[in-house]
């Protein structure tokens, strides 16, 4: 290679270490292992070459390294100790000999595979600089351009770097045209390695979609969103001062996309109200988040310990009456809304009571005051038709029982006459009636159940008798054919 080729070589290992930050050692090692694959081609697979070229000047040197042995066994690794000692007079029998080989005729084709391998080393390296450059920015807001689609889903350029906005990831109700600018969340950075990995759900989740971009682009692969709870999380990080203070925090963000939201806000300072800082002065923070969210309704919903009033909170914007904790331990309640709310509290599509039954982990059901009312009459009715089949209890005592909330029959057969009888219409022989007939009812009861079973028990029995009777019939026919 002649010293201008030499400089220029020099001077373009310079140049692609400033423009596209690979460092100049691992380009000569490409180049280096580009001469010593072009070298064995013509000297052997198993022969052992070291190559090294001078970052300085870009001249290169070869060397053939042989052991001196009494016989050859391999010519490519090996060579006889008489030759080694020409070369090298105190060359000893097990001794590394390095010969100095003319490259000059082996450097057109060292150069073609170091191009090839070089352009292939860079693009390696561009991939893994950018995989480092955006992976610490997963949940970072970026803006880039719409360049082109891969079916429903979205390729997004970013400058550097080409990123996908997945058809899942999208608000469904907006639309795109090539060039217009898109503002998203980088939600993951995966690269061709993650790709392989069958252990996260993510990967699972996207590895099709990612399947789609481009083949020439193995990574890094940047997967945007628009979707996700924490694309609205960053969109009030810049509105709301409070939030990037850490004064106020987003516990839960709970998405319809494009449609409604509900977030759950806490503050950390007494003094600062976490739904009125994110509100803003006449709403212009909030605002300003739904218009980037193609008008996304957002209910802000402010964090308490008290169970019942954080879930009465997560109905809004529907008023609640009353919130009735159904289990604690399965975290089942009853929301019960004014008639005129229902509908609100229900949302389009069970929108409103599904996402208020995400944000707060509890299996939410929702009734209108005339649905409870109506209820409390049903049971209230076949309440008081069960009480009224015990001796001594009419329409009256019924009623009063009912509304003391007695209308378990076992419950009144173990009272006492004397606490029967504090209850307003009835007397203590009036008393002794009731618990008697009560009783009564119950052991009724009790017969009827066990003639029930008996009867059960019973009718095998009576099957195996006429199984038995047709054998024995059977019998008797074979015995006695003129029977037949």
């Amino acid at each position: 290679m002649e010293d201008n080729q030499q400089r220029e070589l020099a001077g373009a290992l310079e140049a692609l270490e400033r423009q596209k930050n690979i460092k100049k050692e691992e380009i000569l090692k490409t180049i280096e292992d580009a001469l010593v694959s072009a070298l064995r081609k013509h000297l052997g697979k198993s022969a052992q070459i070291i190559a090294k070229m001078d970052p300085d000047t870009g001249a290169m040197k070869a060397f053939q390294v042989l052991k001196a042995v009494e016989t050859v066994v391999n010519p490519e690794t090996e060579m006889t100790l008489a030759a080694a000692q020409k070369l090298k007079a105190d060359a000893v029998v097990g001794e590394d000999i390095q010969i100095k080989l003319d490259i000059t005729e082996y450097s057109r084709i060292a150069a073609q595979i170091a191009k090839q391998v070089l352009i292939q080393k860079i693009r390696d390296i561009e991939r893994e600089n950018l995989y480092r450059e955006f992976k610490p920015r997963e949940g970072e807001v970026i803006t880039g351009s719409v360049v082109r689609f891969a079916d429903k889903d979205i390729i997004v350029d970013l400058g550097k770097a080409e990123a996908i906005l997945p058809y899942s990831e999208q608000i469904k109700k907006e639309r795109y045209t090539l060039n217009s600018r898109v503002k998203a969340v980088i939600l993951r950075v995966v690269n061709t390695k993650d790709l392989e990995r069958n252990d996260d759900p993510a990967i699972i989740k996207y590895k099709s979609v990612l399947m789609r971009m481009d083949k020439a682009q193995r990574g890094p692969h940047i997967i945007l969103s628009r979707a996700a709870g924490i694309f609205l999380n960053k969109l009030f990080e810049v509105e709301v001062p409070e939030l990037g203070e850490r004064l106020v925090e987003m516990v839960t963000v709970e998405r319809d996309p494009g449609f409604r939201a509900k977030v759950l806000v806490r503050s950390k300072d007494m003094k600062i109200d976490p739904v009125g800082a994110c509100v803003g002065m006449r709403g212009m923070r909030i605002r300003a988040v739904m218009n980037e969210l193609s008008g996304e309704r957002i209910d802000l919903i402010q964090w308490t310990n008290d169970t019942q009033q954080l879930l009465s909170n997560a109905m809004s914007p529907a008023r609640v009456t009353s919130v009735r904790m159904l289990d604690k331990e399965a975290k089942r309640a009853l929301i019960i809304v004014p008639d005129d709310q229902l509908a609100v509290a229900i949302g389009k599509d069970w929108q409103n009571i599904r996402l208020a039954s995400k944000i707060t982990g509890w299996e939410l059901e929702v009734k209108s005051e005339g649905q409870v009312r109506q209820e409390g009459l049903k049971a209230q009715e076949a309440a008081t038709l069960d009480l009224t089949q015990i001796d001594g209890i009419g329409p009256k005592i019924a009623e009063v029982l009912i509304k003391a909330g007695m209308t378990d029959i076992a419950k009144i057969a173990a009272l006492t006459p004397e606490y029967l009888s504090t209850y307003q219409g009835v007397g203590e022989k009036t008393a002794v009636k009731i618990i008697q007939g009560a009783q009564k009812y119950l052991e009724e009861k009790k017969n009827a159940a066990q003639s029930v079973d008996a009867g059960e028990k019973a009718v095998p029995a009576v099957e195996a008798g006429a199984a038995e009777v047709t054998n024995d019939d059977a019998e008797t026919d074979k015995a006695n054919p003129q029977n037949s």
